[in-house]
């Protein structure tokens, strides 16, 4: 394989900089949810301040971002500038380096937002780069990418996917009406917002009480976005979700993964696996599955970002376990009186105060609250 020497680029314009890489980071987030097990990347090739290709991490993490881009811009790319969200690949995994194909296509300068922490990348993709002529420049929009990139972060660093918490709220703090029994909440702006929200994370995780109260679909409703849902995780000790329920019912359109307990029926395993079911044994306690297992199993399965839905019991027992890395409360103005606390055993402000608020936005006529770990 020949590689094709790098040529000088233009000098840099630190606004049109700024610009690209933003373009960049835009891009990438269009694969958020749909590029595990690899980080959704953006990538955009500049020459004389016209872009010639953009790119961004495909539905399975392949094509990469910058392959896309730099197969965008064709034989224009030479003495290009590449703008990408996260330092390129200098390994052979499933595709080539992303590297080989830079040094190929002839990018003279390559801005990247941030190094990539995974060991197999870590640097040596930039040093690749510069030892072949290639200017590269690292940093810029660094926060952003690091906020873009958190649960391919979170998987390498810490062996689990990112998991943000959602709650739907009265305004007396309740998730459900007295004897657990399912009640609108939040108006219809507010799940416009959360089936968006569902579209951005890889999967989706409930307990069994959620899905024998509600019977859930847990599915991106918004029209055309059926095929953007994640993948819906139940955590059920004893196999005893009823077949008949949706997401029983849809897991060939939509997977389902149900974790169990080891000493579950092996009998309900195989009708389940009978209906496109994945079933996952993890180890448990006093009937509660072992959290850090199921979350060590998803981020081997590729999954980087999990959105936790799930009733009382399960948000408060990710709370319990120091297992909640955001947080979004949408707060109906309504109050259910009699209700249901939103962490089972435990007040709200044990989310809250251990949190720090990153911002509030209204949502039709419900409030929406963020948070992240402090």
């Amino acid at each position: 394989m020949s590689l094709a020497p790098a040529i000088s680029a233009a000098a840099p314009d630190p606004a049109q900089d700024r610009r690209f890489m933003q373009l960049a980071l835009t891009l990438g987030r269009r694969g958020l949810g749909n590029a595990w097990p690899n980080p959704a990347v953006g990538a955009v090739v500049v020459k004389d301040g016209v872009i010639l290709g953009r790119g961004w991490t495909q539905k399975g993490g392949r094509p990469h971002a910058e392959t896309e881009a730099l197969k965008a811009a064709g034989k224009a790319a030479r003495g290009a500038t590449l703008y990408v969200t996260l330092e390129p690949c200098s390994h052979q995994g499933q595709t080539p380096p992303c590297t080989d194909a830079i040094i190929r296509a002839g990018i003279a300068r390559v801005v990247s937002a941030m190094e990539d922490p995974n060991p197999q990348v870590a640097g040596q993709g930039h040093e690749r780069l510069r030892a072949k002529g290639i200017a590269v420049e690292v940093g810029l929009g660094g926060e952003e990418a690091r906020r873009a990139h958190v649960g391919h972060i979170r998987r390498i660093r810490d062996g689990r996917p990112h998991v943000l918490l959602k709650l739907a709220l009265s305004a007396d703090g309740k998730v459900g009406a007295a004897g657990r029994k399912p009640v609108a909440i939040t108006a219809e702006d507010a799940r416009q917002q959360v089936s968006l929200l569902r579209a951005k994370y890889d999967a989706i995780l409930v307990g069994l009480g959620t899905v024998l109260s509600d019977n859930p679909s847990l599915t991106c409703r918004l029209p055309g976005m059926l095929d953007h849902s994640p993948v819906r995780v139940v955590l059920d000790a004893q196999l005893r979700v009823p077949l008949p329920f949706s997401m029983v019912a849809t897991a060939r359109e939509t997977p389902t993964w149900i974790f169990c307990a080891s000493g579950a029926s092996a009998i309900a395993e195989q009708v389940l696996r009978e209906k496109n079911v994945e079933v996952l044994r993890v180890d448990a306690k006093d009937g509660r599955l072992d959290l850090a297992q199921v979350l060590k199993t998803l981020a081997e399965r590729g999954i980087t970002r999990l959105m936790v839905e799930g009733g009382p019991t399960v948000a408060a027992s990710f709370v319990k376990a120091d297992l909640v890395d955001e947080a979004i409360l949408l707060r109906s103005p309504k109050a259910i009186p009699d209700g249901i606390d939103a962490l089972e055993g435990l007040p709200l402000a044990a989310l809250t105060q251990a949190m720090k608020s990153v911002g509030t936005e209204q949502v039709g006529v419900d409030t929406m609250e963020q948070f992240e770990r402090a």
